[in-house]
């Protein structure tokens, strides 16, 4: 038994070879609802167990209702490629048990690879939007069959600008299915009007409330007058932090680029990952990880998902992520499954306001901290009075100005006679352009 549900003996051995025993609290109340044919929609914290959460259920139904003629049965839509390969691997894990069978597109390969996996027919699919709508362009990819559609990090995709491609790939969907949307936030702006028009009355489903989410990470920020400042503080934290493995976020590739450079002259075991670099490459940098030949990681948010590597327990922003829900997926990285995790936000001047409103969306203020060495001169914006004001003389108006000028106000009083003239240069018509001066005729 597994979340109440006997599985399949064939997943049960899955599991058992994955020394998983007990499940999560998503999967408790995600894997009956989809079992009972549900469209859900699911929030749950990074590392809460979601892909298992919804692959079990349609990998028991597939077993228990074969279609060998069937094409594709399951579509998984996710953002990146590293989400989806975290998917592939979770999900190889147990057809290698069944004679399911699973297939993964992503973009960095080949066509012609991947044409190949698809005559195959995989009855699992796990793709990036942007991959799949090729294929489908291509004739290679054929969904008229699907029965279970998850949208995988929805919110993700959306802020990527995946919808239009989202939009493509389900109108090719079969119109009889089963579709779950899963995310690690809460909120979003075009999740709602998503599960509105794309799954058939969802329920939905919270295991956390966003202020509880992440309790097992600590949370810092640091005050940082500019990015020189910061390079030395990110310099001394990497060489008196406790961490088995780090992950650095910042916002651009430029600045991915220039701290590698920067951190490979102090430290040894530094690598970088952002969205220019080749599948080949970015599989190269994560097995590195993975193997311990790197301890320290520097990101662009092509990390912020999918990225699960066991040992991460440091995660420092460079850069603040521009948005609450992006903030959330970094410091996800760490703290997973319950373990102790330590988060740390350089601040600089001009980001304050943005930590004020993550901490708001976050419900929960980080703690701040000073690295008496390198404390910085920017302390955070300047308090002004209860009242809002700054103080001083109050203006005085109307009777008050007559009294305080007394006999001097006659002086100030408009002389009588013909007002001097002002200089031509001086003189502007309504439009603010000087007036072309006109020559006197001459017979």
């Amino acid at each position: 038994m597994f979340a109440g549900i006997e599985l399949h003996p064939r997943l049960e051995k899955g599991l058992e070879k994955q020394s998983i025993s007990e499940p999560t609290e998503v999967q408790l109340e995600v894997i009956p609802e989809v079992l009972n044919g549900k469209d859900l929609q699911v929030c749950a914290e990074t590392g809460s167990g979601k892909t298992l959460a919804y692959l079990l259920p349609i990998m028991q139904k597939m077993l228990m209702h074969e279609s060998p003629d069937s094409a594709t049965r399951a579509l998984v839509l996710v953002p990146t490629r590293e989400l989806a390969r975290q998917v592939f691997k979770e999900a190889r894990k147990l057809t290698d048990f069944t004679q399911l069978d699973v297939g993964v597109l992503t973009g960095g390969e080949e066509f012609k690879f991947q044409a190949a996996v698809l005559r195959k027919n995989p009855e699992i699919l796990i793709a990036t939007p942007g991959r799949l709508v090729d294929h489908l362009r291509r004739n290679t990819a054929e969904l008229g069959d699907l029965e279970f559609l998850i949208l995988d990090e929805a919110d993700r995709m959306l802020d990527m600008g995946f919808s239009e491609d989202m939009e493509r790939i389900i109108f090719k969907c079969g119109t009889e299915r089963q579709s779950m949307m899963l995310s690690a936030t809460l909120r979003h702006e075009g999740v709602g009007r998503v599960a509105r028009s794309w799954l058939k009355d969802p329920i939905e489903i919270t295991t956390q409330r966003i202020q509880d989410q992440h309790g097992s990470i600590r949370q810092q920020r640091i005050l940082a007058d500019d990015n020189a400042h910061k390079d030395r503080l990110l310099a001394w934290l990497l060489s008196n932090e406790t961490f088995e493995k780090a992950i650095i976020f910042t916002n651009t590739r430029a600045e991915v680029q220039r701290l590698s450079e920067f951190l490979r002259r102090h430290r040894n075991g530094v690598a970088m990952l952002h969205g220019e670099m080749t599948q080949d490459e970015r599989n190269y940098v994560m097995q590195g990880l993975r193997d311990g030949r790197r301890d320290v990681l520097i990101a662009t948010d092509v990390a912020g998902r999918g990225l699960d590597v066991e040992g991460m327990d440091l995660v420092i922003n460079y850069d603040l992520a521009r948005k609450g829900d992006e903030y959330i997926h970094r410091i996800g990285r760490t703290g997973r499954a319950g373990r102790e995790g330590l988060a740390i936000s350089l601040i600089g001047p001009r980001e304050w306001n943005l930590k004020a409103a993550i901490e708001r969306y976050i419900q929960q203020e980080m703690e701040p901290r000073t690295i008496q060495s390198l404390k910085a001169k920017y302390t955070g914006p300047k308090k002004l009075k209860a009242s809002g004001k700054a103080a001083g003389p109050k203006k005085k108006k109307g009777k008050d100005i007559k009294k305080a000028l007394g006999k001097k106000g006659a002086s100030l009083k408009k002389k009588s006679g013909p007002r001097p003239s002002k200089p031509a240069s001086s003189l502007m018509d309504k439009e603010g352009f000087a007036p072309i001066k006109r020559k006197k005729q001459t017979d």
